[in-house]
């Protein structure tokens, strides 16, 4: 339905619209009047003319603002039944018996205005003269009916790309914060496992850090907005908290190499991007590895784009999928795609016996 703000817009522009069509209607008859008269006729009659030619048209434009405000009365009664397109018909039929009922108005007001100031360069008002002005009248306010219809129209389809595009970013919205949120409960189900495990060793003071760790990066996370995007260089510290908490477990089993460039470090990333490919090479990585497992983070930048890729041992690959292991990373991917439109690009997989890599690339974009 059009709104109120449309409703306005359209009227601006249906007076905008009725001033230059009937100012070029009558800037056409007075020049016609001028080639006719070729200097036959005295500057009082021209003087006359033009107010008389004035009048006229400002009495079509007056005709026009009424034909257009029947016409937004049929159009919302058409918004009613369903789209307006469907209802054409409906306009032009309407517009062409409207236009034939206005021509005689107009005529009458044409040779009110004749009646006044008769001039000499032009015949005698008679009803050949009226039948003309009538068909005049006509042909002019069918076709003012069909360009206002068509600027309904218009204004009626930016109207509803408008809307349509808002729906689409909130539905963009909507996704990526149900894929956003879907990293949360995975890993604080990973966590907790983590948890319960320090508690069945008896370490309880580990246990009771980690709980805290958890709670002050939970209030971190949950603060993000997940349509916002983060620099690098403090997506990169917020997963070192992660690591904090699960050095409480793998301390003496865990190395985290960072190369992190100077100039990556104010690249633009999702917030949380990272959180699962962590979390991958930390439960995939170091929990199913009896020694000592390293994870490597690197950062580049390619021309005008952004890679970013994290590497870590892992027990050597039989050839079958650990269990759990594509939740991450199929949410990653897909948050990838849903933000970048398809610019974004995720891979993964082993890339030697006992070391796995998991990439992601973007578009090049500064904090």
């Amino acid at each position: 339905m059009t709104n109120p703000s449309s409703n306005c817009a359209i009227r601006q522009a249906q007076v905008r619209f009725g001033l230059v069509y009937w100012g070029g209607a009558f800037f056409s008859s007075a020049i016609l009047y001028a080639l006719k008269a070729n200097g036959s006729a005295g500057y009082v009659e021209h003087a006359i003319y033009i107010v008389e030619k004035f009048l006229r048209y400002g009495y079509g434009w007056i005709c026009t603002a009424a034909i257009s405000y029947i016409l937004l009365q049929i159009n919302r009664w058409a918004i009613r039944r369903g789209p307006s397109e469907s209802s054409l018909p409906i306009f032009i039929v309407s517009s062409f018996f409207i236009s034939l009922a206005a021509a005689p108005i107009w005529a009458a007001l044409s040779y009110a205005a004749q009646a006044v100031y008769p001039l000499s360069q032009v015949a005698a008002y008679d009803w050949n003269s009226f039948i003309n002005d009538t068909a005049l009248g006509a042909a002019l306010f069918f076709g003012w009916s069909c360009m206002f219809i068509s600027l309904i129209f218009s204004f009626e389809l930016h109207d509803r790309g408008r809307r349509l595009a808002a729906a689409r970013e909130d539905a963009l919205s909507a996704q990526m914060r149900a894929l956003r949120y879907q990293v949360n409960p995975h890993f604080l189900f990973n966590t907790l496992n983590s948890i319960a495990g320090l508690i069945e060793e008896g370490s309880a003071t580990q246990a009771e850090r980690m709980v805290l760790s958890l709670s002050t990066f939970l209030r971190t996370t949950l603060s993000l907005d997940p349509m916002h995007d983060v620099p690098l260089v403090d997506e990169i510290s917020l997963q070192e908290e992660y690591l904090e908490i699960e050095r409480e477990r793998f301390s003496d089993r865990m190395a985290f190499n960072i190369d992190l460039p100077e100039d990556v470090h104010r690249a633009l990333v999702p917030s949380l991007i990272l959180q699962p490919l962590i979390e991958n090479a930390i439960k995939h990585g170091v929990g199913a590895t009896a020694g000592k497992v390293e994870i490597a983070l690197r950062a580049e930048r390619d021309a005008d784009r952004l890679r970013v890729t994290i590497e870590n041992d892992m027990p050597i690959d039989d050839g079958k999928k650990p269990d759990g292991m594509g939740v991450g990373l199929r949410n990653v991917a897909e948050r990838l795609n849903a933000r970048f439109q398809g610019d974004g690009q995720f891979s993964s997989g082993t890339i030697a016996p006992g070391r796995y890599r998991a990439s992601i690339d973007l578009p090049w974009r500064l904090a």
